[in-house]
């Protein structure tokens, strides 16, 4: 399949009283139509500025982004923005605070439909009925608020207005981390089902590698803006070869206690994203540092499909 989305040396600084602040750092990457590509780091290390940057809700500093073949960097014009955000959408992290506390759940879900003016009043009308069943939300609700609605609800919501105008790229904002363990799974599980019917693709975003796993069809594992690893999932898990890859998979609860005992800790500060220098960011945390890791780093092949920017991989794996 070809690539829907394409982003080549994506950066994102934010200016500071103390310098830039790398948010995003020469990020590069391809994601397939129709499939999911996994974003996973801790707190912090510039996942949902990615993922906000890529489909222009915050503009980039530097790099290149092309969504279904149009270069959209650099896109201006309320017409084109508009026609971009028919194609590309997002799904929040929060479901409470992205939905208006004025609109009822039907009202919501026509915005959408609305602005884009391409449906009569009645047709209108059948698209939201059709678009509440296929998010799984009964009509009985239709004229709640959002306060009236728990977090699985309000969560199909925001997923019905992200799909409403039949977007091909959707940007998922860890959409299940506000969410209870079991309305995780049906959330997770109507994302999939959506893919299957209207052949979505995803960037999903998320700090659990359990879901990770369960959800992308490749990884990209972020620490302070860059990418340090990148891979189809199932080799990521199988063989990951970044040391702070390592760490992520070792902090997945387990019942055996040999996989509690082989926890990696991971000790020290945190490098600054403020001007950091060039080099290894993971350095200073890093038991297997050596000098040439403080020179610059770059995502290398070394095994099919599977990237890694790490100087020491090669001895370490």
């Amino acid at each position: 399949m070809p690539s829907l989305v394409e982003v080549e040396k994506l950066k994102k600084y934010y200016g500071t009283r103390r310098g830039k602040l790398h948010a995003v750092d020469d990020v590069t990457m391809s994601i397939k139509q129709g499939e999911t590509m996994g974003v996973v780091g801790e707190s912090g290390c510039g996942k949902s500025t990615l993922g906000r940057t890529i489909i222009r809700l915050i503009d980039s500093t530097e790099g290149i982004i092309k969504i279904d073949g149009d270069d959209i960097t650099t896109m201006h014009g309320k017409a084109k923005l508009k026609k971009l955000r028919e194609k590309a959408q997002i799904i929040f992290q929060d479901p409470y605070s992205s939905l208006n506390p004025r609109m009822t759940v039907e009202q919501t879900l026509m915005e959408p439909l609305i602005l884009s003016k391409r449906f009569t009043k009645k047709e209108l009308t059948e698209q939201t009925k059709n678009l509440m069943s296929t998010i799984g939300i009964d009509e009985r609700i239709r004229l709640s608020y959002p306060h009236e609605l728990d977090g699985g609800r309000r969560q199909r919501v925001g997923i019905g207005r992200a799909i409403a105008l039949n977007p091909k790229f959707i940007v998922c904002d860890e959409p299940v981390s506000a969410l209870d363990v079991s309305i995780q799974a049906q959330i997770l599980n109507l994302l999939m089902d959506l893919q299957d019917k209207f052949g979505l693709t995803y960037l999903f975003i998320t700090h659990n590698m359990a879901v990770v796993r369960h959800i992308s069809n490749n990884v990209s594992v972020m620490y302070l803006g860059q990418l340090v690893e990148t891979s189809p999932t199932k080799d990521l898990f199988a063989f990951p070869l970044h040391p702070y890859t390592k760490a992520l998979l070792s902090a997945i609860p387990s019942i055996k206690a040999k996989q509690q005992k082989d926890r990696i800790i991971l000790e020290k500060e945190l490098t600054s994203p403020i001007d950091p220098q060039p080099g290894c960011r993971f350095a200073a945390r890093c038991k297997f540092a050596r000098e040439a890791c403080h020179e610059m780093q770059k995502l290398e092949e070394l095994m099919p499909g599977h990237f890694v920017s790490c100087c020491r991989a090669k001895d370490l794996n």
